[in-house]
């Protein structure tokens, strides 16, 4: 036996192994790549001493020339390893200009191990008798030539079944699951990556080691290093290569000058502005444009980008010249669609794949570039995003999402039925392909709770935020039950976005529905808590469902082809008021809770919908990112803004209680404020600061019937890495 011994360092509940380059969490291995491993390292065998950027430059990349954002990307990437959020710096101090300083508590610990010697020392061999030798011999011999036979009959059986069975299977196997690699895991955001025209390098926008400001990023496959090429304190996104590498073109977001289509070298430098955007920094903020990638032509003369004529408009896809600037306008939606997006021009540059959406149904279209009629590719009734030309401009593969869940899907450009490719385990954001054959995109690893603070009154808080309702997925949309003892809420931890119940304590969750695919949300309670009233897209186009609250087979209750969305229930049971696009602007409908012809209330646009807790009073919101709260009496008439302070509305976070109304603020979206509208002062009073940030899209705040428990959903996990994928067949 000889002894080996292992050296460590201990600091927190961290164990770093420094022969066997590990990081480990207790008996979890931390996952870090192998230069942030050598600057961690670095740093805690230095502890305590500040390290100048220079001497980490050494240590780490002895034969490279790196950038400064190297380093700072690294450090950033540790501090996520480390659990390191914020502002907080538990490990790693910052001295500013400087470098850095490992500074929490390091223990040395060496470790003795026995390995068993290969071969045993001489003096403990031990002679056998010549007769007994001789036999083991005789029989060592026989069993050779045993061991050789079965050898060999085995080895025939593994070769037959390997490829009559294993082979194909390997075959069959490689095709449904092609193997996914990080390209990026830098802390919080990393989103629309975009391939250089050799392949070889991936420029995408990252919000940066603290997740407060989008810039624009070049990295170089298979190498740590990155460039940073955008420094402004606006939002930079959706960089794009020109077909011959010279340039990249981006998008920059200011509340200040608003939204602008740039150009720089793709080595960075100077910048143009190419033009400016028909809409608001405020509206692509709230996502309630959503500002996609523009596309280059072939010879890099022309830039393809969604914008607006009038900011009251449905989006156009428009064609801007590179050097002249001229713009012209391509495509013009029907009446009662919210807009064509994701424009991709075809390899000879004559048609422009393009998305064209109405409500959450978004299909592909194809249009001439000479101007005429877009012609309709796919009739999903999903969403699809991101259309991207393959095959020699034969085929457009897409992103095409079926409720919760996405797939890579490929159809010819004559038409036809579709076909699924591939399914990631992970949702994709929005993905590029390289002129290899390489794809790319951003995955989403979100986990989104629900959270409870107790109330000792309208704005007093008697405790601090607790978690109430948690997976690793989404929770979301909650609502209390009219008597405050159960909880309605939205998830997709089975797989699919389905309703569900729980107790008020967030205990008991048991699924009500299992539409399997479909998207659904917007759940509502009846008041004599029986039944649960939502919205689902199982037929395509939205529709208003009932379900009984202890479960059973769902009702479907509006067959319209128009989107009929988030329901409530009136006070008395009566009605049930809803948003819906029927008329060809989404409008505020009741329709009798037994059955019957609905009605339109609102003429002035209308979305999310409350009614007051004596029943007098309908509240409602105007729209996604549309600010303002307005109220008309339930039984209709003349609509009146109740408050519009601090942006109340545009984020689909309020609730009405008797006293006043609960709002998330739109003012603050990295720690957002909940607070409360007083309806006898009129005044507005703060409640809670958040310690995460939330989604804006969907319903997420409740206030308990006996008003002393505030309820929202929350990110408790935020981000997105970029990954590539060598080829999708």
């Amino acid at each position: 036996m000889s002894r080996k011994t292992k050296h460590f360092y201990e600091f927190g509940r961290f164990r770093l192994d420094a022969e066997g380059r590990l990081l480990l969490r207790g008996d979890e291995a931390v996952p870090l790549t192998p230069k942030a491993l050598d600057l961690l390292l670095t740093l805690v065998e230095q502890h305590g001493h500040l390290l100048e950027k220079e001497e980490l430059f050494k240590a780490v990349w002895p034969d490279s020339f790196v950038e400064e954002s190297n380093l700072s990307s690294n450090i950033a990437l540790i501090r996520k390893a480390l659990g390191e959020k914020g502002n907080g710096e538990r490990y790693i101090e910052t001295v500013p200009k400087r470098g850095y300083r490992f500074v929490a508590e390091v223990r040395e610990v060496k470790e003795e191990s026995a390995e068993q010697s290969a071969t045993a020392p001489n003096d403990e061999k031990k002679k056998a008798p010549p007769e007994l030798l001789s036999s083991q011999a005789k029989n060592y011999k026989k069993g050779i030539l045993i061991a050789l036979a079965v050898s060999l009959v085995m080895m025939a059986a593994l070769a037959f079944g390997f490829h009559k069975f294993i082979k194909p299977a390997l075959r069959k196997s490689a095709d449904v699951e092609p193997r996914v690699v990080p390209f990026t895991s830098f802390p919080y955001n990393e989103l629309d990556p975009s391939f250089s025209p050799d392949g070889n390098r991936i420029a995408f926008a990252w919000d940066g080691e603290r997740g407060d400001n989008f810039d624009i990023y070049v990295k170089q496959l298979g190498t740590d290093a990155v460039a940073r090429l955008t420094t402004s304190p606006a939002a930079e996104r959706n960089p794009v290569w020109s077909p011959d590498g010279r340039y990249i073109a981006f998008s920059r977001v200011s509340k200040e000058s608003g939204v602008g289509l740039f150009l720089m070298s793709s080595l960075g430098g100077p910048e143009r502005k190419i033009t400016d955007y028909n809409v608001t920094a405020e509206s692509v903020l709230s996502l309630s444009f959503n500002l996609s990638p523009a596309n280059w032509s072939p010879d890099g003369t022309w830039l393809s980008i969604a914008d607006k004529s009038q900011a009251e408009e449905s989006s156009s896809i428009f064609l801007v010249a590179r050097e002249t600037v001229e713009k012209r306008k391509l495509t013009a939606p029907p009446a009662g669609s919210t807009g064509d997006d994701f424009p991709a021009f075809s390899p000879d540059g004559k048609t422009l794949a393009l998305v064209r959406n109405s409500g959450n149904i978004s299909e592909i279209y194809l249009a001439p570039v000479a101007g005429g009629e877009a012609r309709q590719l796919t009739h999903e009734n999903a969403y699809a995003i991101n259309p991207v030309w393959i095959s020699e401009g034969r085929e457009i593969l897409f992103y095409l999402y079926r409720g919760s869940q996405g797939s890579f899907w490929k159809i010819p450009v004559t038409g036809g039925k579709p076909e699924r490719i591939w399914t990631p385990s992970q949702t994709v954001r929005t993905f590029a392909r390289s002129r290899q054959g390489q794809l790319a995109w951003s995955q989403l690893a979100n986990d989104m709770n629900v959270w409870r603070i107790e109330l000792a009154g309208s704005t007093t808080a008697k405790q601090s935020m607790t978690p109430l309702i948690a997976s690793t997925r989404f929770d979301g949309s909650p609502q209390f039950s009219p008597d405050g003892q159960k909880i309605v809420f939205v998830s997709n931890r089975s797989g699919s976005t389905e309703i569900w119940v729980c107790a008020s304590d967030g205990r008991s969750a048991m699924q009500l529905t299992s539409f399997d695919g479909p998207l659904v949300g917007s759940p509502r309670w009846s008041p004599d808590g029986r039944q649960i009233v939502f919205d689902a897209r199982v037929a395509g186009n939205a529709d208003l469902y009932i379900i009984n609250a202890e479960g059973g087979k769902s009702r479907r209750l509006t067959t319209e082809e128009s989107e009929d969305i988030v329901p409530s229930f009136s006070h008395d049971g009566k009605w049930i008021y809803f948003c819906s696009n029927h008329n060809g602007s989404q409008q505020i409908w009741k329709l009798p809770a037994a059955g019957g012809q609905a009605v339109q209330l609102t003429q002035q646009g209308g979305f999310d919908n409350e009614e007051s807790s004596d029943g007098q009073y309908l509240y409602y919101a105007k729209g996604r990112g549309v600010p303002g709260i307005w109220r008309m009496p339930a039984a209709g008439g003349e609509e009146q803004l109740v408050f519009d302070q601090h942006r109340a509305g545009t984020w689909r976070y309020w609730a009405v209680a008797p006293q006043g109304i609960y709002f998330v603020t739109a003012e603050t979206p990295e720690r957002p404020l909940i607070e409360f509208f007083n309806f006898a002062t009129n005044k507005i009073e703060p409640v809670v600061t958040l310690e995460k940030k939330i989604i804006s899209r969907s319903s997420g705040l409740a206030i308990s019937p006996n008003g002393r428990t505030l309820i929202w959903s929350q990110f408790d996990q935020e981000g997105s890495d970029i990954v590539l994928l060598e080829t999708l067949r």
